[in-house]
């Protein structure tokens, strides 16, 4: 239990010290990593996967208030645009933690492997949203915010690197969209952790100190670690070569995928 707190304290400091420089959701770090972890100690081989997406999810129910708030006081959020998104990111969470729970663990790997590669290849190639012409419609909205719920709720995101091309693409500056893309982070996280931890309170073999699917030391440790260092990775981000860092960086997610391909 020990070994596992200090090791999600470090890795809660890592999470939030790259979140801040690069602008990136932590659980793009902390899954993977909480599957090495959870693995390590012999949690059962079926139920490391969708602990470490529910615990991550956890964790972005917090960093997303906190990232909202700076966005709003900066007035970057567009708040309608948040109001008109969220029931359909709400309602896609909640099936993408229903999905999980019913998938063979061999399929959420895959699945969350293929999502690592996507963002490793966007951060390779700084790809860049290309604004559209048209503003989205109502129906519109709803539906890809489904998708993006559902999806963010299936490997343990936010969704920003989903929200944010949408919301770019259909004329929004990318100021606004990032701010919307993280408003919209927490009913994510709100709906996928409730999801989570209603659907896993049955499941057998849970380690104690579990809440269904989400581990709550490791869900404590990682929220006490990267508290300090968010601010610290967003002062550094205008002073260190931050779009040379991301090519680095994508190559950690190439390993960390290639890791979980190969991992037992």
């Amino acid at each position: 239990m020990i070994e596992i707190i200090f090791a999600c304290i470090l890795l809660g400091m890592a999470a939030g010290f790259l979140a801040g420089l690069f602008g990136i959701g932590g659980g793009i770090i902390i899954v993977p990593a909480l599957v090495l972890l959870y693995s390590a100690q012999s949690f059962p081989e079926n139920l490391v996967l969708i602990m470490s997406i529910a615990t991550s999810l956890a964790t972005i129910i917090f960093t997303s208030i906190t990232s909202v708030l700076a966005h709003h006081r900066l007035g970057s959020v567009i708040w309608p645009k948040v109001y008109r998104l969220a029931p359909g990111v709400m309602l896609g969470a909640s099936v993408g933690a229903v999905v999980a729970d019913h998938i063979a663990a061999g399929l959420l790997r895959v699945i969350f492997i293929g999502y690592l590669l996507y963002v490793g290849v966007q951060m390779a190639r700084q790809d860049k949203p290309k604004p559209g012409r048209l503003p989205s419609s109502i129906g519109l909205d709803f539906g890809v915010a489904v998708i993006i719920g559902l999806m963010s709720s299936l490997v343990g995101i936010g969704g920003g690197t989903l929200t944010v091309p949408f919301l770019v693409h259909f004329q929004t500056p990318m100021r606004n969209a990032v701010a919307i893309a993280s408003a919209c982070g927490l009913p994510i996280a709100v709906a996928g952790t409730l999801s989570y931890a209603i659907l896993g309170r049955n499941a057998l073999h849970l380690p104690d100190w579990s809440v269904g699917y989400i581990y709550l030391p490791a869900f404590l440790a990682i929220l006490l670690g990267s508290i300090s260092t968010v601010s610290i990775g967003a002062r550094l981000a205008n002073r260190l070569p931050a779009q040379k860092l991301k090519r680095y960086f994508s190559l950690l997610i190439f390993v960390m995928a290639v890791k979980l391909m190969v991992l037992n």
